[in-house]
């Protein structure tokens, strides 16, 4: 019996094993074709996505396939990861890499989105596109600040013009006298 694992074999089962930590620790799997992008234009996908808790893999499907087995995701379909498809893999905010996304497929007009998988469901190309437009976390969490302060501030300038409405009467009353 010939216990040795080949060269190419054990290159296959580090790749997925690469694959399944990555999968693992993601909030959002996004499948993408890639055809007929350029080596470059792809190496600029992934610098742009990288600041942003995000990489993109190329990988093939079969080896992708395995990694979301171990990681007991099932996608539900034939054929859905069928072509060259690259792997979005966002570990943080997820609409801020989705953005560059797709800011990169209205660039190019060569990528599309096959499908996504947040939160254990699965999102088709639209979806994935229409989060792609919502606002980021950060500016959320202003806009929230902002509406709960703005109640406040209100408040404030209505208690606020009601002072200066009496000062100024007190110094029209004054010039008067004066005069």
């Amino acid at each position: 019996m010939n216990d040795k694992i080949s060269a190419n074999r054990q290159k296959k089962i580090e790749i997925v094993a690469g694959l399944n930590e990555k999968i693992a620790r993601s909030k959002a799997i996004i499948f993408t074709n890639f055809e007929k992008v350029t080596h470059k234009q792809l190496e600029t996908l992934k610098k742009a996505i990288k600041p942003m808790q995000a990489e993109y893999v190329v990988a093939k499907n079969s080896l992708v396939l395995r990694a979301l087995d171990e990681n007991k995701i099932k996608l539900e379909g034939e054929n859905l990861l069928e072509g060259p498809t690259g792997t979005l893999l966002i570990y943080g905010d997820v609409v801020s890499p989705l953005k560059q996304l797709a800011k990169t497929i209205k660039e190019l007009g060569l990528l599309n989105v096959k499908l996504g998988i947040m939160e254990n469901k699965f999102l088709t190309g639209e979806q994935v596109l229409k989060i792609s437009t919502l606002p980021t976390r950060e500016v959320l969490l202003a806009q929230i600040a902002a509406g709960l302060k703005s109640p406040i501030s209100g408040l404030h300038r209505a208690l606020n013009w009601n002072l200066q409405k009496l000062v100024l009467t007190f110094k029209s009353i004054e010039n008067s006298k004066g005069a």
